[in-house]
């Protein structure tokens, strides 16, 4: 068995913040499917939100008026201390960042540029250009490399050995060998990302399976809010690729096909920078209503910025637009649609990161602290990844009660050879079903009955066809021999994952009898705090999916209705 003090799954932005951190005092090691410069945070395009008060029209800006508006734009789900934690620490991350060579954009007086992003009230969003999680990945990835980190990556963690109190160790399917290996620690920080893969319109990488928050499920964790989905109002037409939040924040505009900026409609203060869930359903309503333009999409229009304003501050929307649009923003409207995007919802922890098992943590986009409650702001991702990593890494730190614990290497050894069996009998079946089918059908099911817009007819067909699913899942095969790189046992160890996890969002999103954030309900178009105010909770017992609920944490902000 394979051992180190604490051992980090995913190496993106949360996994590497929070390695940093802990290299300090114990022997740290990251496990990452891909290599962690690969990791789909490096995706993240527009910024990263903190109340800086740089530019003229933000320094009125405040850390409380940053909470304010991470908390209205959650539609009153987020737990406040956490959301208000984060926005105070928010400044401090960005000049740690900063000092550690991230290269951010900057004002002529030197200061780091910030810009608009929806829902906010003041210009916060800090960004390098529209690659600001490109930079801040390499960034971390080189604070990782100085330190010596030890990184295992192309290792998927296929189960989680724990004893129902504390966990013990890892399973991991190591592609370069193609065999299973056993990993223990006396810690283990999650950082695995997001689940959009589900979904099959989606601006998500193919490693964001949500195969983490998955076999956290199957380990006895409780899964947090997992029926709020955030779509993403501006992804480029027929591919689904992000189309920054940023290119609205410099003043590009949303036209229907009369060349009308709709958003007038649904947003009048706002206008393109109302939250994404409000600027998403607009898109899809005047689709739905006949103003898009043929084949189902709208406009987003910078052309009026003017060639040089968009070449040095969109400098990657308009390389996306030409190599994969076949056109130029600075002539044409980019053609946009909504796209899943991001999973509010997740493992459920403490404001540190702390799960039920006592030595076990979980950040980034498969925690749910919960920060972001039922709708997420533009900018406020990546800050919830430094945030929380370093907050988990410093909660780990200060403690004693397990730095001499020792992973009972018998357990990992017992899930190591259930695994192992698993793996044969998938492989050693000469007739099934391939992954790839019941993979696609869950995808389609997910985008038809569980997007922008839901109903109880939808949602209680997507149930029913998932169940169907999960026992076609018994009979599933794999029809590639053990070796080296295969990616077909990969696919279809994480596709046990994606069942579960699209049977919680089906679910949790039937039983929510309200509209809030980013679940709109046309057959309950109210939020209703009586009855709703309180996050679901999933847990499997005996196979079962069993759905309760727990309280909000409100301390500041009493709910309102949103306008914007």
């Amino acid at each position: 068995m394979i051992t180190h003090d604490v051992l980090v799954v995913g190496g993106g932005l949360a996994g590497l913040r929070a390695a940093v951190s802990l290299a300090e005092h114990w022997d740290v090691a990251v496990i990452s499917t891909v290599h962690p410069v690969r990791s789909h945070s490096g995706g993240a395009q527009g910024g990263i939100n903190a109340a800086l008060g740089n530019g003229p029209d933000g320094k009125d800006d405040s850390a409380e008026r940053h909470a304010f508006d991470t908390i209205k734009g959650s539609d009153y789900l987020a737990d406040q201390p956490a959301a208000i934690r984060m926005c105070v620490l928010a400044p401090e991350m960005i000049y740690e960042m900063d000092g550690w060579g991230a290269l951010f954009s900057r004002f002529p007086d030197g200061t780091i540029a910030q810009r608009s992003f929806g829902g906010g009230g003041f210009p916060r969003t800090c960004y390098a250009a529209d690659r600001t999680g490109h930079i801040l990945l390499h960034t971390l990835f080189e604070q990782a490399i100085k330190r010596g980190i030890t990184i295992y990556p192309e290792r998927m963690v296929a189960r989680i050995a724990a004893d129902g109190e504390r966990y013990h160790g890892l399973v991991t399917y190591d592609l370069r060998s193609g065999k299973l290996e056993p990993f223990g620690s006396r810690f283990c920080v999650f950082a695995t990302g997001g689940y959009g893969r589900i979904y099959r319109d989606t601006t998500n990488a193919l490693i964001n399976t949500g195969s983490g928050i998955g076999i956290a499920l199957m380990a006895g964790l409780p899964i947090k809010d997992l029926e709020f989905v955030q779509f993403h109002p501006t992804t480029q037409y027929g591919t689904n690729i992000l189309i920054t939040e940023g290119a609205r924040g410099e003043g590009g505009h949303l036209l229907d096909r009369n060349g009308d900026r709709f958003m007038e409609r649904y947003a009048p203060n706002a206008m393109e920078l109302a939250p994404r869930d409000i600027v998403s359903r607009a898109i899809q309503t005047e689709v739905d209503e006949g103003r898009g333009l043929d084949g189902g999409y709208v406009h987003l229009d910078l052309r009026h910025l003017g060639a040089e304003k968009i070449i040095q501050r969109l400098p990657g929307i308009r390389e996306i637009c030409q190599e994969f649009g076949g056109m130029d923003p600075i002539d044409e409207p980019i053609p946009i649609q909504p796209g899943q995007h991001y999973s509010m919802g997740g493992i459920d922890t403490d404001g540190n990161g702390r799960t039920c098992l006592t030595n076990f943590y979980a950040i980034g986009e498969c925690g749910c602290v919960s920060v972001h409650g039922a709708n997420r702001l533009g900018g406020n991702s990546l800050l919830d990844c430094i945030v929380l990593g370093r907050l988990a890494a410093e909660d780990i730190n200060t403690r004693d009660d397990h730095s001499q614990f020792q992973p009972d290497e018998a357990l990992v050894g017992h899930v190591l050879n259930r695994q192992n069996e698993c793996v044969e009998r998938l492989v050693g079946r000469g007739n099934g079903i391939p992954h790839c089918r019941i993979r696609d059908e869950l995808r389609q099911v997910m985008t038809r009955n569980a997007g922008i817009f839901r109903t109880q007819e939808q949602l209680s067909d997507a149930v029913a066809a998932i169940e169907k699913l999960k026992q076609q899942y018994k009979s599933i095969v794999c029809r590639i021999p053990p070796g080296t790189y295969n990616y077909e046992l990969l696919a279809v160890l994480e596709l046990e994952s994606q069942l579960y996890l699209g049977e919680i969002v089906t679910r949790g999103a039937l039983a929510r009898q309200e509209s809030r954030g980013s679940h709109s309900r046309t057959d309950f178009p109210q939020r209703n705090d009586t009855d709703w105010l309180k996050h679901t909770v999933a847990r499997l017992e005996d196979d079962e999916i069993r759905l309760s609920y727990s309280d909000v944490d409100i301390t500041h902000y009493e709910p309102a209705e949103r306008k914007f």
